[in-house]
């Protein structure tokens, strides 16, 4: 293998080179990039960034020591056996990783949209945060958490529109217990409003309500950028179908990231998630698999968000499992929640300002063991010691 093209410049990108290096490959390494700045981190963008506590997200590493060709501002326009093509041209390679991530859905309207997704969009929005300014924030989910609480923080009368009944409410069950939140920040959280139009001076519901607003932002999730490989070989479902190998059913192609869609021996499922922590794990694997070893990526999916001034924090897949309070979320400031299968074992955790909890959590998980639903809801009782033979 003379010449590795890694697609997608970001922290699955970048770790995707540096993986390449530390299993030995000494070939050609292209990394190309959409955005014209260095490979940067994303999780910063809608906590420090837009907090204004940094300006620059870059990741620390050294591409001139990892002799790569970095090709930025240029974007990945198709694919067909062994050839790149980019809007800079095609590039011949023997081994390919898609790392493209994924891009914010937009609504329908003529009035401006904010979204967070690159370091551009942060530092705009940032300087869009002004005392006073009257913000409407689309989506209750993690991100709009985020920006919602550095908006109230900047003196912004923030206004939060939900489609769903509860924050989060698409992702986790445990949602209603987050509404006082809004609240005690200051912030108006409207629940069960499904937005129709982004206007020029702020929103229309589908009721017919409007929503007066100066910023508006908006934060429903994202699309994995996978439409450049319409056509080709590689097999797409919500984003690139790769198995436990990171593999594609396209001859030495591999995907990492948001937009790979993975099979999960641990939860005998497809996974695609998009989280930091699966753009700093899955490259290892997706460059062992290019060298032709036998890696297997299972991980224990993992993602935190500051919102509110608390730190929040997940581990593992919860669907399909029972759930189990530690702790009492309407009375207690540090709460978890809890996810059971049917033979007790552990599948997946939910912390509130409880990182011990998290820690042994997400081990417990990794191991399977099998836990006492009654000690698991004490939470004076550490997790560690609510495991059963």
């Amino acid at each position: 293998m003379d010449h590795v093209v890694v697609v997608g410049a970001g922290l699955a990108g970048v770790r995707s080179v540096e993986a390449l290096r530390a299993h030995g490959y000494q070939g050609r390494i292209t990394l190309v990039g959409d955005e014209p700045h260095r490979p940067y981190d994303r999780p910063p963008l809608s906590k420090a960034v837009l907090l204004g506590d940094a300006d620059s997200t870059v990741v620390d590493s050294d591409l001139e020591a990892l002799n790569v060709r970095l090709m930025l501002g240029t974007a990945a326009k198709g694919l067909r056996e062994g050839v790149l093509s980019t809007t800079d041209g095609e590039l011949s390679f023997d081994g390919l990783v898609v790392a493209t991530g994924a891009s914010p859905i937009r609504l329908r309207g003529e009035g401006h949209q904010h979204v967070l997704r690159t370091i551009d969009d942060a530092l705009a929005l940032r300087a869009s945060l002004t005392e006073g300014a009257r913000v409407a924030v689309i989506g209750a989910g993690w991100i709009g958490a985020e920006v919602a609480t550095a908006a109230a923080k900047a003196g912004c009368q923030v206004t939060v529109v939900e489609a769903g009944e509860a924050p989060v409410a698409t992702a986790l069950p445990i949602g209603r217990y987050m509404i006082p939140w809004y609240a005690e920040a200051g912030i108006e959280l409207l629940l069960d409003a499904t937005v129709g139009t982004v206007d020029p001076d702020g929103l229309t519901l589908m009721n017919g309500d409007r929503i007066p607003a100066d910023v508006v932002v908006t934060g429903v999730g994202v699309r994995p950028n996978v439409a450049w490989l319409d056509g080709s070989d590689v097999e797409l479902d919500n984003g690139v179908l790769v198995d436990e190998h990171l593999r594609s059913f396209s001859p030495n192609v591999v995907a990492v990231g948001d937009c790979a869609n993975w099979y999960s021996r641990r939860f005998g499922r497809r996974m695609r998630v998009e989280h930091w922590d699966t753009a700093l794990g899955a490259p290892d694997t997706a460059a062992a698999t290019l060298m032709g070893e036998n890696a297997i990526y299972d991980p224990v999916p993992y993602f935190w968000s500051e919102q509110f001034g608390r730190m929040v924090q997940y581990a593992g897949h919860h669907h399909g499992a029972n759930l189990v309070l530690r702790g009492d979320p309407e009375t207690d400031a540090k709460w978890a929640a809890c996810w059971l299968t049917a033979d007790h074992r552990l599948t997946a955790i939910l912390t509130v300002d409880r990182p011990r909890d998290l820690v042994q959590g997400r081990r417990l998980v990794e191991g399977r063991q099998r836990l006492d639903a009654g000690r698991l809801a004490d939470p004076s009782v550490t997790l560690r010691d609510c495991t059963v033979a």
